[in-house]
């Protein structure tokens, strides 16, 4: 009965931590949308910013002399270069998780997949360096002759799309690994070859962990700053042309709070605005990526 009764009390430590651990998650999450809502509506109280000059306006220029709070420049820089990113990450991430699930051996596996997700332990600012120094000028200008700026979005979006190759990879893997092996093995019985045991097969199966997948390497396209950064330049602009620089969201907020703008200004605010926004928008792609993950959930005992 003591040893019941120690047991017992040990889970509920254990409950009681866990708890805690998850709570405390809870209101760090709730800790930051408080304060990105409190500036942000200290930001649209100012007299010269309006909510429709923020959703629709094409200049973004808060720390001019005669400032402009259009975001639509900011938005757009972050949705191409994040669609770039993910032209390049979703296929050969996706590929790269079919041959690690279903085609390589077993010592192949365990060498390439600690490999490559060593390559998610890369600094963002080291491939940041190595696309301003090494991949616009060597390889966009020099082998494919594009005749891109030093600071464009092309190259930006290319390497933020190498840079959530492991994470759309190993999620995928992981996927697609835990679709039951009796399902391939029933393909097979039926006369299916590899290719297509993996594509009409384990692919479906798997269809809510790799969208799970494709979604977290989105959310993290959509976030990345030190790249876009250093690669993409610092040009708000509503072209869409690629070659030339552009401004991300998250470029603004890391170029604009590193501490030169007065506490309390206007251009201090924008920043907090900036921010909501983007958590608005990475709220909404989540959102409906759960409702598709749960619509096609499968579930296998």
């Amino acid at each position: 009965m003591l040893g019941v009764a120690k047991r017992h009390t040990g889970e509920k430590v254990i409950k009681a931590v866990l708890f805690l651990a998850a709570l405390v998650s809870i209101v760090i999450t709730i800790g930051i949308v408080l304060s990105l809502v409190g500036e942000t509506l200290a930001f649209f109280a100012d007299e010269a910013v309006t909510l429709s000059q923020f959703l629709t306006g094409s200049e973004w220029s808060p720390l001019f002399a005669d400032p402009a709070f259009g975001i639509r420049p900011l938005v757009q820089g972050t949705l191409i270069i994040s669609a770039i990113g993910l032209l390049v990450a979703v296929p050969l991430g996706l590929g790269t998780a079919v041959y690690l699930s279903e085609y390589a051996n077993p010592k192949v596996r365990a060498a390439v997949k600690p490999t490559l997700e060593l390559l998610a332990g890369v600094p963002t600012v080291v491939f940041g360096y190595f696309a301003l120094t090494f991949f616009t000028p060597e390889v966009l200008n020099g082998i494919f002759g594009l005749d891109v700026s030093v600071f464009n979005g092309l190259a930006g979006g290319i390497i933020v799309g190498v840079m959530i190759i492991p994470t759309i990879a190993s999620v995928a893997e992981d996927a697609m690994a835990a679709v039951p092996q009796g399902l391939r093995e029933g393909a097979y019985g039926l006369g299916a070859s590899k290719r297509q045991v993996s594509t009409r097969v384990v692919f479906p199966a798997a269809l809510s962990g790799i969208v799970a997948a494709i979604v977290l390497g989105a959310s993290r396209a959509v976030g990345e700053t030190m790249i876009v950064l250093i690669a993409a330049g610092q040009v708000p602009t509503v072209s869409l042309d690629p070659r030339q620089p552009m401004e991300t969201m998250t470029a603004f907020i890391g170029a604009t709070g590193k501490g030169d703008v007065p506490t309390g200004s206007t251009a201090y605010k924008s920043i907090f605005a900036v921010g909501f926004t983007l958590f608005v928008m990475t709220l909404i792609i989540n959102s409906i990526a759960i409702r598709f993950v749960r619509k096609y959930r499968q579930v296998y005992e």
